[in-house]
């Protein structure tokens, strides 16, 4: 058997060495093919990997960017918001000493307390006579018995010193019960003019701190726009893209040529519109309440006596014909009269603010609104944001904060001695017991003081009530969101109206604009142009 295979491979040798270096070649090959596609699919998925790995990079670098753009424009615009606040503080006691030297209700009290003091020195006077005059008639009784019977002797008779003595008095009484009754009429007078006076200066007041505020906020984040898209378009045109900070100083003139032109001088122009509020536009507020108070408080004298919700409902229907009576009438209203001056008044502003030229005679035509495209259509954007139906929203809800810390805290505590409402949040009503009333003059010296502290106040206890109110934020921050293509790439007015309406009036209210975001012509990544107004404002305000 062995032999037999021995010689079976001996016959069949070559055959056998052929096959076995054609299976070893095939075996050398295929390891060979194997170990090349396996290099092959190694380098595929290493460069798989790497290309995933920088686009995640990537895609963490665009997110950290958008990140750090919305961090940015959140501190720009809450910082706005700081500004706006120290802005209204520091032009408030200028309007203040204006209403104050209008309504001098300080005078008028003088003068009723200056005619007290007389009649008390008339009173003691008179009082030191008639006893004067009871000394001496007691003394002189016996000396008047011989003067009569003198007189008798001499041919006079007694009834006729009488009838004499009883003419004098006839005729003195006249005269001074017309100086009685003129005295009388004069403190009436008084009385009456100091109810109007304390109540027209403090309702005013609040008016002008409400309308002040949201004229700044207005104002504050027109130019707060804009100069945050001014520095986006210089670091995009620079080619940069670490984090700048808007700088309102005046660094125009290293470069006078620019897209914005000179925009140091063109807001601060803007700005001074604000002289028209301060120095103007409360008068036509103050007429308006004066109007308005003599109708709802005339009938009342100084000895009326008058309840918490008595007071309140005279205050409200004081509002009522001010602002309107019905939620239609007040979205009618018209605040732009008192804010801005009508354009063939606008180069008034300016002169009285002081932007003319050196010699103070005539205004320099490049920052005057008839040549200055810039800052008219800053002026046109915020006449039509003040006649819009959110800014009247805003307005009654800033009114009704106002009033509310006026009549609900500081009448009701000095006034009517009740105590504050208590500041746990747990307790949603608060019983307040029934009220003594009070008289009108208690409530009057309240309102009288009050003036003060609501134009002078720091802090000032009103402005920081009136900055509570989330529906401010939240105009502040369709204000500095929307519109932003009108500024990059000015327009017709008529489009630039038309995206002034669809950006500011939806419906009824600011808290619900028209914010589909669209993508901002500046390319800022994949950040939108303001995350969302609603979103900002209520985190700002929490």
């Amino acid at each position: 058997m062995i032999n037999a295979s021995r010689r079976w491979f001996r016959r069949n040798k070559t055959p056998i060495a052929v096959g076995a270096g054609i299976i070893g070649f095939g075996y050398v090959a295929t390891q060979y093919l194997l170990g090349k596609l396996s290099d092959a699919r190694e380098r595929i998925s290493g460069d798989r990997i790497a290309r995933e790995k920088y686009s995640f990079q990537s895609y963490l670098g665009q997110i950290t960017f958008c990140n750090d753009k919305k961090h940015s424009l959140r501190r720009r615009f809450e910082q706005n918001q700081e500004d706006c606040t120290h802005t209204v503080l520091a032009l408030l006691p200028t309007v203040t000493v204006n209403i104050l030297a209008e309504l001098e209700t300080e005078k008028i009290t003088f003068e009723l307390q200056q005619q007290k003091a007389a009649k008390l020195t008339r009173t003691s006077a008179s009082f030191h006579r008639s006893l004067a005059s009871s000394e001496t008639l007691s003394a002189t009784d016996e000396d008047g018995r011989s003067i009569l019977s003198l007189q008798s002797e001499s041919g006079v008779h007694a009834s006729q010193l009488v009838q004499q003595s009883t003419s004098n008095i006839a005729t003195s009484t006249p005269e001074r019960s017309e100086i009685v009754e003129n005295i009388k009429k004069s403190k009436l007078e008084l009385w009456n003019a100091l109810k109007i006076s304390a109540i027209t200066r403090s309702f005013t007041l609040i008016y002008t701190l409400s309308l002040l505020t949201l004229l700044t906020r207005t104002q504050l984040n027109l130019l707060g726009r804009r100069s945050y898209l001014s520095s986006v378009i210089s670091m995009a045109n620079s080619g940069t893209n670490h984090q700048t900070t808007i700088n309102l100083e005046n660094h125009d003139d290293d470069n006078p040529v620019q897209e914005f032109g000179n925009e140091f001088e063109i807001n601060r122009t803007y700005l001074t519109f604000s002289w028209w509020l301060l120095n103007r536009g409360w008068k036509g507020i103050m007429h308006k309440v004066e109007a308005a108070v003599e109708e709802v408080f005339g009938t009342l004298s100084p000895r009326d006596e008058l309840s918490m919700a008595k007071f309140s409902e005279l205050t409200l229907e004081v509002r009522k014909k001010i602002e309107g009576s019905t939620e239609s009438i007040r979205k009618q209203a018209k605040w732009l009269e008192f804010l801005l001056p009508p354009r063939d008044e606008e180069d008034l502003v300016l002169k009285e603010s002081g932007n003319t030229d050196r010699a103070g005679t005539k205004i320099s035509s490049e920052f005057s609104p008839c040549t200055n495209s810039a800052l008219r259509r800053l002026l046109d954007e915020t006449s039509d944001l003040i006649e819009s139906p959110p800014f009247t929203h805003v307005i009654t809800l800033l009114l009704d904060d106002g009033f509310s810390t006026l009549v609900d805290q500081k009448v009701c505590q000095q006034a009517y001695k009740i105590p504050p409402v208590s500041e746990n949040p747990d307790i949603r009503v608060q019983e307040i017991l029934d009220t003594k009333p009070v008289k009108l003059p208690i409530i009057l010296a309240v309102l009288t003081r009050q003036a003060h502290a609501i134009g002078n106040g720091n802090p000032n206890e009103y402005l920081q009530s009136m900055e509570q109110v989330r529906e401010l934020e939240a105009f502040a921050a369709v204000v500095y969101s929307s519109n932003w293509e009108s500024v990059i790439n000015p327009i017709s007015r008529d489009a630039e109206i038309q995206q002034s309406i669809q950006g500011y009036q939806e419906n009824d209210s600011v808290l619900s604009p028209s914010l589909t975001v669209e993508e901002s012509l500046i390319d800022v990544g994949t950040f939108s142009r303001f995350e969302s107004a609603w979103e900002t404002a209520l985190d700002a305000s929490e």
